[in-house]
């Protein structure tokens, strides 16, 4: 009776805790079951997502690559580069599509080649920056193709914003023919213009870097009516006698650097012009020629108007002038704070000079003198310092002045200059000029 108690007993647990149990089990693993398997048909479409591309986003600060430029070669339009034949045509075509890209555009001029080129200019508005890449040589034609209407420019870029022109190549204005017929070489002929060989008219955030311009039919490089300017690493050659050939002419221009340049030429290695403001030029190498100078200003009873500028780190050699400025009389305007300075002179003819009485004249074989006139441009704050070398004449520094509005606020600080024979001593002059400070100056002046 006892074991039937038992066996009811164990009986009753069962039904109560064991079966269940296994009901949830079996009931509670088909749903786990179908759990797991939404998850998996997740995983499986999260599996198939990740083959699908993805859009990276560019890090902070990470730089997007700019588009590659587009290259516009000459030769693939037709140049031929032999020395002879006319490749003006291709330029243009290669200009042209360079000029109406997209994109960044590069207009290429191969290297080892040379390139007859006849007077062109490559005009704006472009739509894009444009790169003139110039490693090959241009060529200029003979004196006689050039149209008599219009000599004053060889190649000319016109209202080209964003323009690089850059290279090893060079350009060869084959001058000499030039030279020879010119009023101020042979008096015996007629005075008439010639060609300057890179004229830039108009064009902002210009560079020019690194290439080599070579014999002129006159002034070399030419800069006007820009602003945002960088001229890098240029070398210009002409000879010492050569008439005219300045090297680097600017004028109407803002913003300008010139860095880093040798010049060797018949005229101003670098002249600066009425509307040119804010000039820094380093690092210059010049002579032969007349040297660097601020003017000529006021010519034909103009006005002038210079400032800022700065001439820092120059060596002139043999040159016929050092640190210039000059003005003629009958003019008006100003030029005012200009600085010379960390300059060495090496046998230079006048190294220092200040001209308001400045007469050039056009015609040789019509000498006339220049009339005396009262007004004048005026010069002010004027500074020439750290200045030393030798001086090829016995006047080292001429300061000559406006009678009626001379040249004032003047600075000579640090300047040794010596007469280059023997290394005797040198002399200055000064007429109606007013130093504001005169300190450690050889030789002595007013």
């Amino acid at each position: 009776m006892a074991s039937r108690k038992v066996i009811l007993a164990v009986l009753f647990l069962l039904l109560l805790f064991i079966f269940p149990a296994i009901a949830f089990a079996f009931t509670g693993g088909m749903h786990t079951e179908s759990v797991h398997r939404r998850l998996g048909e997740r995983s499986v479409k999260a599996d198939t997502l990740s083959h699908r591309p993805v859009q990276r986003h560019r890090k902070l600060g990470q730089e997007t690559k700019p588009p590659q430029d587009a290259e516009f070669n000459v030769v693939s339009y037709g140049a031929v580069g032999d020395g002879k034949t006319d490749d003006t045509p291709a330029f243009q075509k290669a200009w042209a599509a360079a000029c109406s890209s997209s994109n960044p555009a590069t207009m290429l001029v191969p290297k080892e080649k040379d390139f007859l080129v006849k007077q062109t200019t490559f005009s704006g508005q472009c739509k894009s920056s444009v790169r003139f890449k110039l490693d090959g040589t241009l060529v200029a034609p003979g004196r006689s193709t050039w149209p008599k209407a219009n000599m004053n420019k060889w190649i000319m870029f016109s209202n080209v914003d964003k323009l690089t022109v850059s290279g090893e190549g060079t350009m060869d204005g084959k001058g000499e023919v030039w030279w020879k017929n010119s009023c101020r070489v042979n008096k015996n002929l007629k005075c008439t213009k010639a060609p300057t060989a890179l004229l830039l008219n108009k064009c902002n955030h210009l560079k020019v870097e690194n290439i080599r311009l070579l014999n002129s039919q006159q002034m070399h490089m030419s800069v006007k009516d820009c602003k945002d300017v960088v001229l890098k690493h240029i070398t210009i050659i002409a000879p010492g006698d050569s008439p005219n050939t300045d090297g680097i002419h600017i004028a109407r221009t803002k913003d300008i650097q010139v860095m880093d340049c040798n010049i060797k030429t018949g005229d101003d290695c670098i002249s600066i012009e009425t509307g040119t403001e804010n000039l820094y030029a380093s690092k210059i190498t010049c002579g032969p020629g007349h040297g660097i100078s601020v003017g000529s200003l006021g010519d034909k009873n103009s006005e002038a108007r210079v400032s800022n500028i700065t001439i820092n780190k120059a060596h002139l050699i043999g040159t016929t002038n050092g640190a210039r400025i000059k003005s003629w009389q009958g003019g008006k305007g100003y030029a005012k704070n200009i600085t010379f300075e960390d300059i060495i002179m090496e046998k230079v003819k006048n190294p220092i000079i200040i001209d308001q009485n400045y007469c050039d004249m056009d015609d040789p074989l019509m000498p006339k003198p220049c009339k005396k006139q009262t007004s004048a441009v005026e010069l002010s704050n004027i500074q020439f310092k750290n200045i030393r070398g030798t001086s090829g004449t016995k006047e080292a520094i001429k300061l000559d002045c406006s009678d009626t509005i001379p040249c004032h606020d003047l600075v000579l600080q640090d300047v040794k200059l010596t007469f280059s024979r023997h290394g005797k001593g040198a002399t200055s002059t000064c007429k109606n000029a007013k130093l504001k400070k005169s300190d450690n100056v050889i030789p002595k002046t007013c």
